[in-house]
C-alpha cells in the first residue's frame, strides 16, 4: 500500500467503463491496486463522473507486533470513521515507529466521493449541509 492509494466501499458505484482491480481490505473496503488517487481521478472525470476531495479526514493510530499489522490496524480504524455517506478515501499520510518488540503507525485518509452527479446534494437526496448550517 502507497501514500494516494485509493479506497472504495463495498457499495460504490463506478462507472460502467472503469473496472479496476481491488483488493479486499476487509468487508466493507477494497483498495485500487496499482492506481494512485490523481490517475484515479483523471480516469473518473474522462468517463464524465466526479471524483470529490471533502475537507474532512480521518487520523488514527494503530500498534502490532509488525509494520504490517500496526498499518492494518491504523487504516481499518481511520476507513471505519468515515461517514457512511461517503464512498471512498485516500491514504494522505503514513508514518511508522519502531520500538522494542512493537510498532506503531499513524495513518491519515482524506474522505472522497465519486458520483455521476456534481452535487453533493444529488447524494441518497440529502442536503451536502447540516440543517443548522444552512
Amino acid at each position: 500500500m502507497n501514500l494516494h492509494s485509493v479506497f472504495l466501499r463495498s457499495d460504490c458505484i463506478l462507472p460502467d467503463r472503469l473496472n479496476p482491480c481491488l483488493r479486499p481490505i476487509d468487508e466493507k473496503w477494497s483498495v485500487v491496486e496499482e492506481i494512485p488517487a490523481l490517475v484515479f481521478d483523471t480516469m473518473i472525470r474522462r468517463a464524465g463522473w466526479h471524483f470529490m476531495w471533502l475537507q474532512d479526514s480521518r487520523s488514527r493510530t494503530g500498534v502490532g507486533l509488525t509494520e504490517e499489522a500496526a498499518i492494518r490496524r491504523a487504516l481499518l480504524r481511520a476507513l471505519r470513521g468515515i461517514s457512511k455517506r461517503f464512498n471512498a478515501a485516500e491514504l494522505d499520510s503514513l508514518q511508522v515507529t519502531e520500538y522494542p518488540g512493537f510498532q506503531v503507525a499513524n495513518i491519515r485518509v482524506q474522505t472522497l466521493q465519486i458520483q455521476r452527479h456534481a452535487s453533493l446534494s444529488m447524494l441518497a437526496g440529502q442536503h451536502p449541509l447540516p440543517a443548522q448550517a444552512r
